[in-house]
């Protein structure tokens, strides 16, 4: 009942004046007009005010406050009144505060009374003017303010560490001043009550909890303005080790004896943009989120979540503690600290890979595990699910090691937003001398050697990148390519639709020397065949076929490297000339046993494990005459 008394006290007035704001007259702000409105009705003429208003009339719903009446009252007051904004700030550090209309018992009303009378002070009306730098208030509620003044602009530092900025002063009303300030004002006692629920940002929580002393040691011995980042927006999901597992990972050393940007590395590489809870994580079962470490191509480094039992990361560290709710995100205590993982971590970490692991370590090999813990080399790693190894029969009885070599490339870190139609090489080997290629086709997701999709891209190491794939990619043959690449459509159809008698994808499968393998293929594109009137019936198709074709040679670049002339014998029996330099872009040029002159190879090396290719962009005629 007394507040809707206090209720209609307001909204009976007759407002006659506008509210008349702030000048930048030499007394500092005050005018001269004389005002009208008590320090309540000033409030409620300021739309920027009314969640001031609010809260006035929320504590006198309790029987112990009576705030309207004084602020009605004779004064005079000098009040610092927070905007809506102020307001706002305040809930959203309160765990389980939507609104003011969330302080609906006596107690919380009270709560909330103490906070207001902390920004009224009492007989007196002090302007900007009668404010000075180290100054002393006394507020209503019994406390002390501080005020700062640096140059033009007044703060007024509370028990908290933010101060408050006076963005509009000299507020005249009949029974005092009012400053609008930006922040909420709250005295050491409102802390102490609201503990519990009071969110503070990230650093500030990490501070204040005695079982984390260690992470924020690092944080001060780190770069500097890590700190400064854990206070920000956010939102941050943060993963806080104990001290415990600090003590575990520096095993003896001193914070000091780490250099100082890999100490920041490993600290940020426990910050995950966003908020992620515990409840979160389950629902996604597994799966990767990025850091604000910075690993291989300066991206941010991938982190393993595995809640198959509990909540756990890179497969190393357990979160003990979850949901601690702060003011710009949420912190998950863990149990150990989360190094920078490199490929082989992150290979380890993932049950889908536990497959692909025990290929790469059977018999107690390390020459994978050692090869892609290296941190002064970079690579990209095509890593083959459980799945794609359950499926994977070998048909060809490759050696297992070279076949995980074939999905190791050497040298780059491949991510996805690079890739494009392209061929690269990889750690397997022809013969112990050449590098094998991988053809990647980006038209539709992305492919390998038209066999292997990535399912998960983008998984970033310190090292390097890996991407998961759906199948395990067999060490290609000359066949391979030809079907996997789209710009040999139309050779394909004409070694095998067009020539149904001859079966070009078995002698061209050949490996191991059990046909007349290795081959020298130069592939003309389907550019090459569209240049042609018509593709010949299958009678003429077949020898022009044949001619594209050096058998028992794998005839790399390497050898074209000197200028002049290299002779090589086709299938069809006609000898084909290459010669360097090639013309305009041409690698080289190629005269064809019917002496058509400056077909180009436009690219070379093109490496299988039967064979090479070189692309053409002209097809090849034989002598139709001998």
């Amino acid at each position: 009942m007394k507040a809707l008394i206090r209720l209609s006290q307001i909204t009976l007035v007759i407002f006659s004046f506008i509210l008349v704001s702030c000048s930048d007259d030499d007394d500092g702000g005050s005018n001269n007009t004389e005002p009208t409105l008590n320090i309540v009705e000033t409030a409620q003429d300021n739309t920027n005010l009314d969640s001031l208003v609010s809260a006035l009339l929320q504590a006198d719903e309790s029987a112990d406050n009576d705030l309207v009446s004084a602020l009605i009252g004779e004064g005079p007051f000098t009040v610092f009144a927070p905007t809506n904004d102020a307001f706002a700030d305040l809930l959203a550090q309160l765990d389980g505060f939507d609104s003011l209309d969330d302080f609906n018992t006596q107690e919380l009303q009270n709560l909330l009374a103490v906070i207001l009378q902390y920004h009224v002070i009492a007989n007196t009306a002090a302007e900007s003017t009668d404010l000075s730098d180290g100054q002393m208030l006394t507020t209503l509620q019994g406390a002390s303010l501080t005020v700062s003044v640096q140059g033009t602009d007044i703060f007024i530092q509370d028990a908290t560490e933010v101060d408050a900025e006076v963005v509009t002063p000299n507020v005249r009303a009949t029974n005092g001043v009012v400053h609008v300030i930006d922040k909420v004002l709250l005295p050491q006692t409102i802390l102490d009550e609201l503990a519990d629920i009071i969110l503070v940002p990230i650093t500030d929580l990490a501070i204040a909890n005695e079982n984390l002393q260690s992470l924020v040691a690092a944080l001060q011995a780190a770069n500097g303005d890590l700190p400064t980042v854990l206070r920000g927006d956010g939102p941050f999901t943060v993963l806080a080790p104990t001290d415990e597992a600090f003590t575990t990972f520096l095993n003896g050393a001193q914070l000091g004896d780490l250099d100082v940007e890999v100490l920041t590395n490993v600290l940020l590489n426990h910050v995950i943009n966003g908020e992620l809870s515990s409840t979160d994580l389950e629902g996604l079962g597994s799966g990767y989120a990025n850091t604000l470490a910075t690993g291989a191509g300066d991206e941010n480094i991938s982190i393993f979540f595995n809640t198959a039992d509990g909540v756990e990361f890179n497969g190393v560290s357990e979160v003990v503690t979850p949901n601690v709710q702060a003011l710009n995100g949420i912190v998950h205590v863990v149990n150990t600290v989360i190094d920078i993982p490199n490929i082989v971590d992150h290979a380890v970490a993932n049950p889908n890979l536990t497959s692909l692991v025990g290929a790469l370590t059977d018999g107690g090999n390390t020459t994978f595990t050692d090869l892609l813990s290296q941190d002064d080399e970079v690579f990209t790693v095509f890593a083959p699910v459980n799945d794609a190894f359950t499926a994977f029969t070998n048909p060809n009885s490759n050696d297992i090691n070279a076949v995980l070599s074939n999905h190791v490339v050497v040298g780059a870190a491949a991510f996805s937003s690079g890739l494009t139609n392209s061929y690269v090489n990889t750690a397997a080997e022809f013969q112990m001398t050449d590098n094998l290629s991988l053809y990647i086709n980006t038209d539709d997701g992305v492919t390998l050697n038209g066999s292997s999709n990535v399912a998960e891209a983008d998984i970033v190491a310190s090292n390097g990148v890996i991407h998961a794939v759906d199948a395990v990619i067999d060490l290609p043959t000359v066949v391979t390519f030809a079907v996997a690449d789209p710009n040999f459509s139309t050779l394909v159809s004409a070694l095998t639709d067009l020539t149904p008698s001859t079966d070009f994808v078995s002698i061209l499968s050949s490996q191991n020397g059990t046909g007349d393998d290795p081959f020298t293929v130069f592939a003309p594109t389907n550019a090459a065949f569209d240049k042609l009137d018509d593709i010949p019936v299958e009678a003429d198709l077949i020898p022009i076929l044949q001619h594209h074709v050096v058998i028992n040679n794998n005839i790399r670049s390497s050898i074209l490297l000197e200028d002049g002339n290299t002779p090589a014998t086709t299938l069809e029996g006609d000898e084909i000339i290459i010669t360097r330099p090639g013309t305009d872009e041409n690698i080289a040029d190629v005269t064809d046993g019917s002496g058509n002159t400056g077909i180009g190879i436009t690219t070379v090396d093109v490496q299988a494990i039967n064979g090479v290719i070189h692309v053409l962009d002209t097809v090849l005629i034989p002598d139709t005459t001998n």
